[in-house]
């Protein structure tokens, strides 16, 4: 029988929750502050925590980081009833599991306590000597060696021993497909087909067709039967990329297929039985997308069984060089000149900006002075005007008063302008080759360029 450790400061909570949870057939123990939910945490090693958020003296996040010091295995659940995206994100950073707003239904708390047991078993199912950091360091294209990098490197192995269904978020560029095909690589799937789809590809017509196939004559111009993705991914992993993007009635196909694990093609009659992993991934925080109903919440909770955020590169530029020197070596073969390395004025260039466009922008502004320089090093002048001055925030910006959320965008409008103009010079205004090398689809080219206002 699993554990589960209920803190709260008002007894009349905890009452009505321990008797739900004790319903659902686990071991309750409760506690109404942190002193003594850290006394429980060490004597009855509980495999799950429940905390409040706002408690006093010690909150839930003071015991979230208690709790991961005595046991970071422990799967711990914030409740707060005064929830925000800030503190959401700030709780999962710290290694919360989930961060859930009250009131909670019986139903939400069932569900919660099952994927928590889930998530736990993950770490059981691991032996301690398969996460040593020169394993950690094999993934492919996550390069790092700043503790959340290796701590994201070390969930991923992990998570890949199980088939549990993986939730990666975090801004464009900071590499989430890497992480969903290093996940399928070291999984027990790794000789079956990993898929991806990205959810902003294809008008919403044709998404159907593409994620569950078709029957020959099931619509106009279906000339012969064909797979959808769920299909040709059977015994393998599906990536759902931007899975935010999905219409609601789509969402609720794809929630059934999840479901039962079968699905019909779109005009047929036949029952086709489905076994996959489902990797999703947006570069919107996900409870904001379920707060704004463009995601539903049974839809989300069916995915995110295990979250990985991916951190921006500007809070992680100690892992700049490492990278700096994977894609020096990455572009080498077809470099004009073998390039040895970079200058340490160079390095301190890169440092000093603050890389809105993440590890995608640094990849394309080392390419470019690869392509560039006269010598066998990249210097300074071999990079790009802004960087050199750092003029990555515009100057309007730092001295208008403007909130973050408004610099914020001013910042990243800037660097798209900036970025797309380079790319449309470099392939002479071809749409398809500019979104190839940035690594997106040419819906989305075209909706950013509109944004901009080209």
């Amino acid at each position: 029988m699993h554990t589960v450790l209920l803190v709260d400061d008002e007894n009349e909570i905890l009452r009505d929750r321990s008797r739900i949870i004790e319903g659902l057939g686990y071991k309750c123990c409760v506690a109404q502050n942190g002193k003594e939910a850290i006394h429980l945490t060490q004597n009855e090693k509980p495999d799950i925590v429940l905390t409040d958020m706002r408690m006093p003296n010690f909150d839930g996040l003071n015991l979230l980081r208690a709790v991961q010091e005595i046991d970071h295995s422990i799967a711990v659940i914030v409740f707060t009833g005064y929830g925000t995206i800030e503190s959401a994100v700030r709780a999962i950073k710290l290694g919360a599991f989930d961060y859930i707003q009250k009131p909670v239904s019986p139903e939400m708390m069932e569900i919660l306590l099952r994927r928590a047991v889930e998530y736990r078993k993950l770490h059981f199912e691991c032996t301690t000597a398969s996460y040593k950091s020169e394993t950690i360091c094999q993934l492919e294209n996550v390069t790092g060696k700043s503790n959340v990098i290796l701590k994201i490197q070390e969930r991923v192995l992990k998570v890949a021993q199980s088939d549990a269904n993986v939730f990666i978020y975090g801004e464009s560029g900071t590499g989430k497909e890497s992480i969903a095909r290093n996940i399928h690589a070291h999984s027990r799937r790794r000789d079956n087909a990993f898929i991806p789809l990205d959810c902003v590809a294809l008008p919403e017509s044709l998404l159907e067709s593409e994620l569950f196939g078709y029957e020959q004559g099931a619509f106009t111009g279906a000339a012969k039967s064909k797979p959808g993705v769920m299909e040709l991914a059977d015994g393998g992993t599906l990536f759902l990329d931007e899975i935010v993007e999905l219409a609601p009635p789509l969402q609720a196909k794809l929630l059934r297929a999840l479901q039962e694990h079968q699905f019909r093609r779109i005009g047929g009659t036949k029952i086709i039985d489905v076994n996959l992993r489902i990797i999703s991934a947006t570069n919107i925080e996900p409870r904001k997308a379920v707060e704004d109903k463009r995601l539903r919440q049974d839809l989300y909770y069916r995915l995110n069984v295990v979250p990985i955020y991916m951190p921006p590169l500007r809070e992680r530029k100690e892992d700049i060089p490492l990278l700096v020197q994977q894609f020096i070596k990455k572009f080498n073969p077809s470099s004009p000149k073998e390039i040895k390395g970079i200058t340490a004025d160079a390095m301190k260039c890169l440092k000093q900006y603050d890389w809105p466009g993440n590890v995608r922008e640094l990849q394309n502004i080392i390419e470019q002075a690869m392509s560039l320089t006269d010598h066998d090093m990249i210097y300074m002048q071999d990079l790009p005007e802004y960087i050199i001055t750092n003029k990555n925030i515009p100057a309007e910006i730092c001295c208008h008063g403007l909130n973050y959320k408004s610099a914020r965008k001013k910042y990243l409008d800037q660097f798209n302008k900036n970025y797309f103009a380079n790319l449309l010079r470099k392939h002479d205004g071809n749409m398809s080759r500019v979104a190839r090398e940035a690594g997106i689809s040419r819906r989305t080219l075209y909706r950013l360029l509109n944004d901009q206002g080209k």
